[in-house]
């Protein structure tokens, strides 16, 4: 049975673009890109407490940050930064409140990423050898 989409109110959606919706594994938390601060950022809603959870450390005022996905609890947040000055892979983990840099050593540009569920894990396409192309990293966990 196929039921009517709902568009959310209460901190989820606003008068900005909201585009790319990411879910955690459990189902509790929703990422999603938002242009609202005035630059492209990433948000966390938590839908059982219906409420924006705080993301310290994580937006930058001189880049952009998009296309998140979540690790199944949705404690690490890959992402894509432009804080170098060209795209990079991004891993936050939100008990350290600290983002950690994948792609250093990548030429090109990079998107999409995706994140096991343990968030060891991430996967993402990049164009660094002129054709476009899955790259897979594998992180030590804290």
């Amino acid at each position: 049975m196929l039921t009517t989409p709902q568009i959310l109110t209460g901190g989820l959606n606003s008068n900005s673009v909201e585009e790319n919706p990411a879910y955690s594994g459990d189902g509790r938390y929703l990422a999603f890109a938002s242009d609202r601060s005035g630059r492209r950022s990433i948000y966390l809603f938590d839908l059982q407490q219906r409420r924006l959870v705080s993301l310290p450390n994580l937006n930058r005022r001189d880049s952009s940050q998009d296309q998140p996905a979540l690790s199944a609890d949705g404690r690490f947040l890959a992402y894509v930064s432009t804080e170098r000055g060209k795209t990079d892979i991004m891993v936050y983990d939100r008990e350290s409140q600290r983002s950690e840099l994948l792609t250093a050593n990548v030429r090109g540009t990079v998107s999409g990423p995706t994140i096991s569920g343990d968030g060891s894990k991430i996967a993402f396409s990049t164009n660094e050898n002129g054709q476009w192309k899955i790259a897979l990293v594998q992180r030590n966990l804290p």
